[in-house]
Parts: structure tokens; sequence; C-alpha cells
């Protein structure tokens, strides 16, 4: 198999003997089965099934199914490596939020993912929210939640509440089951080491305690990244007179892909990306540069949640981070999708 470089990925290039990475992704799971054998298994299936009338006591025995899965498998680890040494020592920031968050399965899938990175040499960093979780404990404890132009409304109790989940909760319960998957996590938030400063949100008088980063100090983080530890961060962060506040999760992974000079910003969403028509979700843009992007957005056809989601993406590749993707989160493994195949799992942005 030859492969060559791409601004997407790698392109692969089977022979008529291999079987390409891409093609087994397709189905937008890395679950293996008995029944995604490619053209070369499929004919050795056929062999099967004429043995009994052409086989004779001298001939080998034929493989089995349970030997052309074992086969699929080395195959398909085999045809990782030319991403593994592309992206091997290179920081992978994640923003981790949405359908994934709400999933078993799908926290499950982001999770084995992440250690899985780790363990071939890639350096991912975490960086979540928690809506549904806020707002499971305000119901609890009769707390309205409000909400202006997708932002929530941050009281002084609420934005007590969304501490105690985020950083003592979510932050938690991702860095214990990392660690049960065979990583070593450490959890973080934006006040552990200074590490944001956050200030006021310009509209603070209609939103309360939401707030912008400010500045990013890596100094607490670039060690936990160097020696392999995945770093996972929950979007609080105080001002400079100790005041927290409420940060967009989207925000905070773009500001941290930044200073940390991240080689992919990979943001996990509710869609299949950025789609040329709303109205048809076969209409994704596989990639697309910032000058692009932006003329997308001046033409209407990028709106609503996916704005902010873009402006975070394209401040992070002004500052320095080489690609920024959003990515279909509701996809089994859409990290793998993204990282280790041409195909990707969304949309990539680049500079």
């Amino acid at each position: 198999m030859a492969a060559t470089a791409t601004s997407k990925s790698l392109h692969s290039y089977p022979s008529q003997e291999s079987l390409s990475f891409s093609s087994i992704t397709k189905t937008h799971s890395l679950k293996f089965s008995k029944t995604s054998f490619g053209p070369r298994s499929h004919r050795l299936r056929l062999a099967i099934r004429a043995s009994s009338s052409s086989a004779t006591l001298n001939d080998p025995p034929l493989p089995t199914h349970n030997s052309l899965d074992h086969q699929l498998r080395v195959r398909i680890l085999s045809e990782s490596l030319p991403y593994i040494q592309k992206f091997r020592g290179k920081t992978i920031v994640v923003k981790y939020g949405g359908a994934a968050m709400k999933s078993a399965e799908l926290k499950a899938s982001v999770v084995r993912d992440l250690v899985l990175l780790s363990c071939v040499g890639l350096r991912p960093v975490l960086v979540h929210g928690g809506g549904p979780e806020i707002n499971v404990l305000l119901n609890q404890l009769n707390i309205p939640a409000q909400f202006r132009d997708g932002l929530r409304v941050t009281d002084a109790r609420t934005m007590e509440v969304v501490s105690m989940v985020l950083v003592g909760k979510v932050n938690k319960d991702l860095v214990s089951r990392i660690n049960f998957a065979g990583a070593t996590a450490v959890g973080l938030s934006g006040m552990d080491g200074r590490l944001l400063t956050a200030r006021p949100s310009p509209n603070a008088a209609q939103l309360g305690f939401v707030g912008e980063v400010a500045r990013v100090d890596p100094t607490v983080l670039q060690p936990l990244v160097d020696i392999g530890h995945i770093p996972v961060i929950a979007s609080v962060a105080a001002d400079e007179f100790g005041q927290p506040y409420n940060i967009n999760a989207d925000t905070v992974a773009g500001e941290v892909a930044a200073a940390l000079g991240a080689e992919k910003l990979i943001l996990l969403t509710d869609v299949a990306g950025i789609l040329r028509s709303k109205e048809d979700p076969g209409s994704l843009v596989k990639e697309i540069d910032i000058k692009g992007v932006k003329k997308m957005i001046e033409e209407g056809k990028v709106g609503g949640g996916m704005i902010p989601k873009v402006n975070c993406c394209i401040r992070s590749l002004a500052q320095g981070v080489t690609t920024a993707s959003i990515i279909d989160g509701r996809v089994e493994h859409s990290l793998l999708h993204e990282i280790m195949t041409d195909e990707g799992a969304g949309t990539m942005i680049t500079g």
C-alpha cells in the first residue's frame, strides 16, 4: 500500500490484496463483525462453502470465519500506521459535549478513542461542558434554567450549581472512566494553576456570570501533556478578582488548543458538520478554508448555533492551530474516523 500526505490526512491506495482503513470505517463504527469482510475474504468464504465438494485429504485447511476476523483486525491496525506516524507526539484538543454526553454507549466510545489515541503516541486533551447535568440539578433544586441567544443565564445560585456539576461531578466521572480504561487522566478547571483567566461577557448585564477567556497560562497543563497524561478540563474559570464564570466549552477548547500549539482542534457536536444546504444532510462540506467558511456565513448558509463553533475554529486557526474540525458526536468512534481516516467524520477547516 502506498500512502501520500494531503491537507486532510493521508490517502491510502489499497492493492487488490489489501483492505483500506477508510472503507472499513464507513460504517461509522470500529466494531468488528463477521459481515464486514472485503472482496478477498468474500472469495475465501466462497472457497469454504465449496470445500465440501472439492477438498481432498491432502489439501491444507481453509481459513475459518474466526481466523478471517483476526486477519481483518490485524490488517486495519497495519493500515493505520501512516496516520499514527503522522500524528504521533502531536497535541489534539477535543471538546466533548452534546449527545455524546447523554448516551452511555457514545460516552464509552469517546473514552476508548481517547485512550487508544494516547496509547499510540498522540497527546489528547479533553475539554468538556455539561449542560444536561446542570439542568438536572437545577431542576432538583427548583432553580429555573434560563437561556438567551443559546447562552445560559447564570446568576450567583446558578453559578454555584454550574461549578458543582462541571468541576465536582462531570469532570471526576470522566477522569475515572479514562483511568479505568487504561490511560492516566488528570482533572482540572480553569481555576487550577491559573490555567484560564476569565472576563465578563459583553452581555453580562443580561447573562450574569457568563464569561470569556481573557488569557490562557499552560504552565500547569504542558507538563501533563508532555508525560502522556490526558488533561480533562472543566469550562469554569475565575477572573482576576476570584469571581467564577461559566464559559462556553467550545471557546475554552479553542483557546487551549492555541496556547498548546495543537495540531488539531476537534469539536464534537450533534450535527454532521457544516452543510451547504441546511435542509440537505447529504450536502456535508468535508473540507473548507477560512475564506470559504466566512463566505458561507455571509451568504447565510451557516447560521444559528453553528456560527459560534465556526468562529471558535477560525480564531484557533488564526493563532496557529493546524486544523479545526466540527464532527458528528452522535456516531460511535467519530474521533478515530476523523484522525485515522482520509474520509473523516465531519467538516475540517484549514487556515
